[in-house]
């Protein structure tokens, strides 16, 4: 009997093929054996669910799909995280760092008694590092918050402080954490190392527009969840985001 916590990891795809099959082969090769892989199409019309198909033969009984429009990405994952089985969930975007890190963030967990556990990330833009995300420990307060991609919750979290808000379209990922990680309510382990490396130039990096409507509604995320002098925070937030681009 597999004592190990079940994970389940979910992605949000629609009509991008190519890049589902390089992150499914992520998923594929990490070495942990009590995973589930839960896949939330929107519709595609590319061929999407032939790789699906491929998947569901390459991992049998691990591989849970539902296809059909939603309305964005945060509505694609609170329903994987509905459809989720796991006692852990997170998402894979892009690229593992190896092929053990979801044991290495099982056992932190388990090892600490924490809710979840995150970790450091690279954004990049092909092989060219462009963001270096370190934050390690810290508060909401002054600008710190985990790289998103590297998060990963117990299933307790979402059940008690609800998934991620519609109404938000770049930074309901943001304010999700804001809501759970103020006032301390959910505590958190930290592995000091590359955990994830992210494609530069998602929803909320993919332009200097986007960037500015990701920083108002973190704002808002910030009035929203009582937190007091909510500008001080943006402009930490700010601040920390630039030092990502410092080169080391």
């Amino acid at each position: 009997m597999n004592t190990l916590p079940k994970v389940s990891v979910i992605t949000a795809t629609y009509n991008d093929a190519s890049n589902l099959k390089r992150i499914m082969d992520q998923v594929a090769r990490q070495d942990y054996e009590n995973l589930e892989y839960i896949i939330v199409d929107g519709g595609s019309t590319d061929g999407t669910m032939d790789l699906i198909h491929e998947m569901e033969a390459r991992m049998p009984g691990k591989v849970r799909c539902i296809s059909e429009p939603d309305r964005g990405i945060y509505d694609a994952l609170n329903k994987g995280i509905a459809l989720a089985g796991g006692d852990i969930i997170g998402c894979c975007y892009d690229r593992y760092a190896d092929e053990n890190v979801l044991s290495r963030m099982v056992r932190a967990m388990e090892d600490e008694g924490t809710d979840g556990v995150h970790g450091d990330l690279y954004y990049m833009d092909g092989d060219r590092i462009v963001r270096r995300w370190h934050q390690g420990q810290g508060s909401i307060r002054t600008g710190w918050l985990p790289g998103h991609p590297t998060l990963y919750l117990r299933r307790q979290v979402y059940e008690k402080y609800g998934v991620y808000r519609t109404d938000y379209r770049i930074a309901a990922d943001y304010e999700f954490m804001v809501r759970i990680l103020y006032k301390k309510k959910v505590r958190l382990s930290y592995l000091p190392e590359i955990l994830i490396y992210m494609s530069h130039g998602g929803t909320s990096t993919g332009s200097l527009g986007a960037y500015v409507q990701s920083l108002m509604e973190g704002h808002r995320a910030l009035r929203e969840n009582h937190v007091p002098f909510a500008w001080f925070t943006d402009l930490c937030r700010t601040v920390r985001v630039l030092l990502q681009f410092v080169k080391k």
